[in-house]
């Protein structure tokens, strides 16, 4: 069987994450790349020995009979790229989060691959982390009783906070969300690859099933943990106090450290681990661990927050809008724009 063909649209940093995976399989050779600064994609070929480079992506889409499409560049950029990757004949795309920077687009993005029957995939790896893996285990083996409620700290909800709304989800099974209630503070933004973000905020969240969830970021995230699951009997918290995962159990006096070590298949990091889970349901048809459809899903919470804190309201989900607030707020006056 020929081995199926893979492109990597940007060059950077997280471009090399992603063709590091698609080296680890045998599945897969990386025969094209493109990045407009002919230097990043000349170095790039030769670090993974690839073939073929381009400046325009547009023209690597067109020249190169391409299965797989990574799609690593800013925020901005992703919905023009992933449309037109999806259009290309292509069997799956993996991209690069957030996926876009309005609720609009990113229902765009994920249509677009819908129509065309390509596979899309965002890089939330953390479902891939051993630690994350373990903790959900244990959230769901009795060790804390029932979970009742995650909650998580972070710099800002769309760039860094679409990878705890995607663990909220991982957590608890990837159940519906009922509603969304938000704050943010719209005195200051700032820019996080182009996009603008908001100071701080905070994001409650309810789950159909019960569950209940707390996201705050900037100089309102919460402390003392970067996730903290919490049970009717005890609570599990990821990055605190110096470990990666640590549990205070149902009738424990004190915080044992665990070792999250055969959580996951051991010798791969986590983005690697994501790029062998596409390409094996590429060949299965099976969703993959970081399908679109649960992409929307935490993408659809960093919206809804942003609309709770324009309306002043609860937000029942689906969400019905298509902007993000937050930029229609900053162009109308009602938030400060970036400095």
């Amino acid at each position: 069987m020929a081995k199926m063909k893979a492109g990597i649209i940007g060059c950077g940093g997280r471009g090399r994450a992603h063709a590091q995976g698609y080296q680890a399989s045998d599945d897969v050779d990386i025969i094209a790349c493109a990045d407009p600064i002919e230097g990043s994609s000349n170095n790039f070929a030769e670090s993974f020995d690839v073939p073929n480079t381009y400046q325009d992506y547009r023209e690597m889409l067109d020249q190169e009979n391409l299965d797989f499409v990574s799609v690593c560049t800013w925020i901005e950029m992703h919905t023009d790229m992933i449309i037109n990757a999806a259009n290309s004949g292509i069997r799956a795309v993996h991209a690069e989060k957030p996926m876009a920077p309005t609720w609009g687009e990113a229902k765009k993005q994920y249509q677009a691959c819908l129509d065309n029957n390509v596979m899309i995939t965002f890089c939330h790896q953390r479902r891939f982390g051993a630690e994350f893996v373990r903790a959900k285990e244990l959230a769901h083996d009795g060790t804390i009783g029932d979970l009742v409620r995650v909650e998580a700290a972070c710099g800002n909800l769309l760039d860094w906070g679409t990878h705890w709304f995607d663990m909220f989800f991982f957590y608890n099974n990837d159940e519906p969300v009922d509603w969304v209630m938000g704050q943010i503070d719209s005195t200051a933004t700032h820019r996080v690859f182009g996009v603008p973000v908001e100071n701080c905020g905070l994001s409650w969240i309810r789950w159909q099933n019960g569950l209940e969830g707390l996201l705050g970021t900037g100089g309102t995230g919460v402390a003392g943990a970067g996730n903290r699951l919490i049970g009717t009997h005890g609570r599990i918290e990821v990055h605190a106090a110096g470990v990666s995962l640590r549990i205070l159990a149902r009738g424990a006096s004190d915080w044992e450290t665990v070792d999250p070590q055969g959580a996951v298949p051991e010798g791969y990091n986590d983005t690697t681990l994501s790029v062998l889970n596409l390409i094996e349901c590429v060949k299965t048809g099976e969703e993959p661990e970081l399908s679109g459809r649960k992409s929307l899903q935490a993408t659809e919470l960093i919206f809804a927050t942003y609309e709770s804190s324009r309306r002043r309201q609860k937000i029942n989900l689906p969400l019905e809008i298509e902007d993000s607030p937050l930029l229609s707020m900053i162009e109308s006056g009602d938030a400060a724009a970036p400095d």
